[in-house]
Parts: structure tokens; sequence; C-alpha cells
């Protein structure tokens, strides 16, 4: 999720486990808190572009690191915050660990991928319950954290929660209908699909991304799971990348196979050709427009280089304001 709904969520903890008085201190550190794990963006190198993609969401983001993370937090808002505030380093602690331990559990319910179990697993979960970014989600919640923290009353608190528990049970169940509709289409086609997943679009819950793997084929389209009439605009399709026939020429000992390999590691396997540039091999999760095959991230290969260096990572947004106004469209049409 993006840093002020993860901030906001870690404010909302660390005000459940506060006396009433400090609810508004409670929350500016347990934000800080909840903020810290991505921290790991920062691990990049020159070199190597696919560094940043293998540590985004690793041990930082692991619910085995929660003590360390909330203890290191601890350690540097204590003396700057908590001491200053009056509170024991205990209590500085909690607030710490409690913000801290939102933060993977909930990147967990959007689709990028999370390594919620490392080191005991290098498993990304993804439940595509939420899109990264939604401000019907956090909006309401800055809201109750605000009202909580200037009028020293818990029952925003729990207000916050609910809707939280809410949203995120909504956004559970509009995902198994949209993967229902999904199950449906594909099979009026005469699809058997290997794996078919649905995510949530740019902002909302209400149309769904659908992506399903059929004989070595991806198929992408637009659902909408209405309570009374859903509403599917046909995509389009696309091979599965298969190096042996898309990329004869790649040494399989080169560091560009082997980036290749931790490219779809981090895709989850949904990778393809960039219909555009036969050198570029595209992530197929996410675009713009549910039903579109244009791609927001991608790494792009070259004959020309030895077999020590590393491919090329680039991403691109293309024309978001008009892609944004048709995603508009589709919400409310």
């Amino acid at each position: 999720m993006d840093p002020v709904t993860q901030g906001v969520l870690g404010a909302i903890a660390a005000q459940g486990t506060s006396a009433t008085k400090n609810l508004a201190k409670a929350a500016f550190i347990g934000a800080i808190a909840a903020m810290t794990p991505d921290l790991d963006v920062l691990i990049r190198s020159s070199a190597d572009p696919l560094l940043n993609l293998e540590f985004h969401r690793q041990f930082t983001h692991s619910l085995f690191f929660i003590p360390i993370g909330g203890l290191l937090c601890s350690l540097i808002l204590f003396p700057l915050l908590g001491k200053r505030w009056g509170f024991s380093f205990t209590q500085t602690l909690l607030w710490c660990m409690v913000g801290f331990a939102t933060h993977g559990l909930l990147d967990g319910c959007t689709s990028y991928g999370t390594l919620l179990l490392w080191p005991l697993s290098d498993h990304r979960f993804s439940w595509d319950t939420i899109s990264i970014i939604d401000p019907l989600f956090t909006l309401p919640l800055i809201t109750f954290v605000i009202f909580a923290a200037r009028r020293k009353k818990r029952a925003y608190v729990v207000s916050a929660i609910i809707w939280c528990v809410f949203y995120l049970s909504l956004g559970f169940v509009q995902h198994n209908r949209a993967i229902d509709l999904g199950k449906e289409l594909a099979e009026s086609r005469g699809h058997n699909p290997d794996r078919l997943e649905a995510k949530p679009s740019f902002g909302n819950l209400v149309v769904w991304k659908l992506i399903y793997e059929a004989d070595g084929v991806f198929y992408v389209d637009a659902i909408k799971p209405g309570l009374t009439s859903p509403r599917i605009w046909q995509g389009t399709s696309i091979a599965k990348l298969d190096i042996t026939r898309d990329l004869p020429w790649l040494d399989p000992n080169s560091q560009q196979a082997n980036d290749i390999e931790r490219f779809s590691w981090f895709s989850q396997a949904y990778i393809a050709i960039d219909p555009v540039n036969p050198l570029r091999v595209i992530d197929m999760r996410y675009s713009l427009l549910p039903n579109e095959i244009k791609p927001l991230w991608g790494i792009t290969l070259s004959k020309d280089v030895t077999p020590t260096d590393y491919v090329a990572f680039s991403s691109e947004r293309g024309d978001s304001r008009a892609a944004l106004k048709t995603l508009w469209n589709m919400i409310f049409e």
C-alpha cells in the first residue's frame, strides 16, 4: 500500500493500545513505525537493476521481523519522542511493535506480493483484496484517526477498526465473485485455465482485472461483479514467455537469462514478450486499464552484451490521465 495508508493503519493500531489522553502521540509514533518497513526501497544497486525488486517487501515485511523492526524503531523513537513526552520505553516499544506489525499484513492484501514468511519461504503472498492505492479505504481512516486524536474519544478508534475490517472483507467478497465470473468466462470460451486470478483495478473494488492462463496463453479481461447485472469488458491475449521460442539466441548460462528467472519470480511467472519490443519481457499483472495489456514495467535484453551484463529495467505510465478517465467511466457505467 501507499505510505499514507500504511501510516494511518499503524496509527490506528497504536491508538488501540493507548490511554485516551495519549491518542494523538500514540498515533504519531505508530504511524512512523508502520512506514519504516518500506525503507527497504533504499536497497539498490547501480549495476544490478533487479536488486531492489528482490529486496522490496522482503525481510522488512516478514512476520518474523516484526519484533526486530519494532525494537529498532523504539530505540530511535524513544529518545526522540517517547522520553521527551514522558512515556516509558515499554510503552514506546508497544506502539512501535503494533504499528510495525500492520505493514506486512496490509501489503499482503494487495497483488504486488509480500514475503510474509521469509526466511522460511520465498512465497510472495498476494491476497488481491485491495488496490495499492484506494482513497475510499484510506480517507475515512484518516478522518477517524484525526478525530480520535483531537477529541480523545476511543469510539473513533473502534470506528476505524470496523471500517478497516468491513472494507477488506468487502474486497475479499468482490474478489471471490470476480473469480467465479472469470471461471464462467473462461468456460464459455472453451478454456480450462491452468491458473486464474482477479485483481482490483486502480483505486477501487468495483472493476477487477481478470488474468488467466490456458495452453500457454494469457487472457486479460475486465470484470465488474455487480450485485444484479455483472459486466465484462472483453480484453486481449498474449503468449506466455517461452525462452526457447521467443529468445533462441539467449545464452542460458548468461546473467540476462538469470535475470529473466529473477523477474519471473518477482512477477509470479506472469511474463510475456512485449508486443512492441521483442527484446523486452513484461510483467502481465499490471496495467492502467484492467482489460488491456500495457505493462507498467519490464526488463529489456540486449544481444550486444557480455555474458555477465545485467538486463535493463524500465517502467512507464503512458497516458495515465486518459486511462483514469476511462476507468472512471467503467466504474460508473
